[in-house]
């Protein structure tokens, strides 16, 4: 049925594209010629509407599909139409003796053009508003290459292949999803709070965990959000952390909760637990590349950036986060905090507490170019001091708890601070973030929590 469609689809664009050259070989009366052009129009527009026979058309993974079946029956209509056109210019048309005026010719090119538009434009929208992983990247070179003969080609080509790739990742997890719906393998004891890192803020457009409490909750997770500010002291951070985790328990009348915490959240978790309080209410802490012996690149910074520079950072940045809904923000004391000899100091501070669960998650960069910018160049610098690291943060400070886990992705992407978290909403070969994050809550149900 898929192919039937696409075949139904290209033919009915050379068809239409092409319809004046078969009414003038073919002898078709004006009468007949136009009940053909309204027929072939009826099936061009149900084409663009449902452009996949047998696939689903109106999910935002059935959109996607269409755009790029669109965009191919774009191309190969595009092909055919040139292909038809030389060839009754050269050699069927001086056979049958026809001569053709400009007057003949140019409405034949623009009516070309314009049906070629429609797919091009319907494929295009599909494919901007529905893909994932197309990312910026590709958007904006179709942007600005689509003219270029050859160019747009292989564009096209990748844009095809990516979104196929997409579409078959994405149903395979579907599948995956209703296949373990009625055993809520993420359905855990105690509900989840996830904790974000810092300069970030839980929203709700523009989820810090990416695709990541979706999956959660369609396995049977209830999940939570940290909801401190973005910037700043640990300590401070850690209480409002806490003032969160009492409302949870008092809303929903359960004893305690799992923590999943990324980065210096797993910082302001463990100050809470050991230095407010929490610790009867928390059943376990996992940490997600979490600075826990701090980062050296951030003393050597802080180190060697004048006061002045560091002041006038600062403020801008407490004067913006303050106008984005943080209350007290202060930068200068998140970033001391994730100095090696701050945390150091803090690890005595906040030893870890009996009846709660540690343990941590890792994982490493394996070049500059796993990640986008900033990470791309952070990673330069963080691997002056610490070989292996997600472009932040050195696995060795990274590891706390009873148990570590090491990720890893086949070849030689690695994955950074940010794909630990699905920043990017990225589909990395031989890493599925969203299915990482299903096992681990599943070994904490299996676990007891």
């Amino acid at each position: 049925m898929y192919c039937a469609g696409k075949w139904f689809g290209w033919i009915t664009a050379v068809l239409l594209a092409n319809l004046d050259i078969i009414g003038r070989v073919t002898g078709l009366g004006t009468a007949e010629s136009l009940l053909v052009l309204a027929g072939l129009i009826l099936c061009f527009g149900a084409f663009n509407v449902v452009p996949n026979w047998g696939k689903q058309n109106f999910s935002r993974l059935g959109v996607m599909l269409g755009g790029e079946t669109l965009l191919e029956i774009c191309v190969l209509s595009f092909t055919a139409d040139l292909a038809v056109g030389i060839y009754c210019l050269v050699r069927l048309f001086p056979s049958l003796s026809i001569d053709l005026s400009a007057w003949e010719i140019v409405p034949h090119i623009l009516g070309c053009m314009l049906w070629t538009w429609i797919l091009a434009a319907n494929g295009f929208l599909r494919v901007y508003l529905s893909s994932v992983q197309m990312g910026i990247r590709w958007r904006i070179a179709v942007f600005l290459f689509w003219w270029v003969p050859g160019v747009n080609l292989w564009i096209f080509w990748r844009m095809s292949r990516i979104i196929r790739e997409e579409y078959e990742f994405e149903t395979d997890k579907q599948e995956q999803n209703r296949i373990r719906k009625s055993s809520s393998v993420c359905e855990t004891r105690y509900p989840l709070v996830l904790v974000h890192g810092v300069f970030f803020r839980d929203r709700k457009r523009f989820n810090y965990w990416g695709r990541i409490p979706g999956e959660l909750i369609k396995n049977g997770a209830v999940v939570f959000y940290g909801g401190q500010q973005s910037a700043a002291a640990t300590a401070e951070s850690g209480a409002e952390l806490k003032e969160t985790v009492m409302g949870i328990i008092a809303r929903t009348g359960c004893e305690k909760v799992n923590i999943i915490a990324h980065s210096k959240g797993g910082l302001e978790s463990r100050w809470a637990i050991s230095r407010l309080g929490l610790s009867p209410y928390v059943a376990s802490l996992t940490t997600v590349n979490t600075p826990h012996r701090g980062c050296a690149f951030v003393d050597w910074l802080l180190n060697r950036v004048p006061e002045g520079i560091r002041s006038w950072i600062s403020a801008h940045y407490d004067g913006a986060l303050k106008k984005l809904g943080d209350r007290n923000p202060d930068f200068y004391a998140a970033v001391s905090d994730l100095t090696a000899r701050r945390c150091a100091e803090m690890n005595l501070q906040m030893p870890d507490m009996p009846g709660v669960y540690y343990q941590s998650v890792g994982s490493a960069m394996k070049r500059w170019s796993s990640a986008p910018f900033p990470l791309n160049l952070c990673h330069i610098l963080v691997s002056r001091f610490e070989k292996e690291n997600d472009g932040l943060v050195g696995v060795d400070s990274m590891k706390w708890g009873r148990r570590f886990r090491m990720v890893s992705a086949a070849g030689n992407r690695g994955i950074s601070h940010g794909d630990m978290i699905d920043l990017n909403r990225q589909n990395i070969k031989g890493f599925d973030v969203r299915e990482f994050y299903v096992d681990l809550v599943r070994d904490l149900k299996e676990n007891g929590f």
